[in-house]
């Protein structure tokens, strides 16, 4: 009688430069890793909202349209930016994460707080 060894499941998961790579991290960290994903998509779709929010009111501030039409552009890049870095640190986090390294840091943190800042002083002086 030959006994043939079970097939290990083959694993399909995307993107294989993350899955394809280390062992499986403890479930708890992978979980907070998609919680933090979630995070910025939810302060991506934050940025659209407010963009679009203040297009809509642009009509309302007579001579001051112009501003407000490049500060709405401005936060729609910035929830279009929140999106791709979210996709970027998952993955990168990941990554660390199934390789027991130390999770990278982010350029995108100063840049998208930056960003917001001058966003807000282009609001102060659109409502002053």
């Amino acid at each position: 009688m030959t006994v043939v060894p079970a097939e290990e499941p083959v694993d399909r998961r995307w993107p294989r430069s993350v899955y394809g790579v280390g062992d499986e991290p403890d479930p708890r960290f992978t979980f907070a890793n998609e919680r933090t994903f979630l995070a910025w998509i939810r302060t991506g779709l934050a940025f659209l909202t407010a963009g679009v929010a203040l297009t809509t009111i642009a009509g309302l501030l007579p001579g001051r349209e112009l501003l407000a039409h490049v500060a709405a552009a401005v936060l729609v890049v910035c929830g279009v930016l929140s999106g791709v870095v979210a996709l970027a640190r998952w993955a990168r986090n990941e990554k660390a994460l199934r390789l027991q390294r130390p999770l990278p840091s982010s350029p995108a943190l100063l840049l998208l707080t930056g960003t917001l800042v001058l966003v807000a002083v282009i609001a102060v002086v659109v409502l002053v």
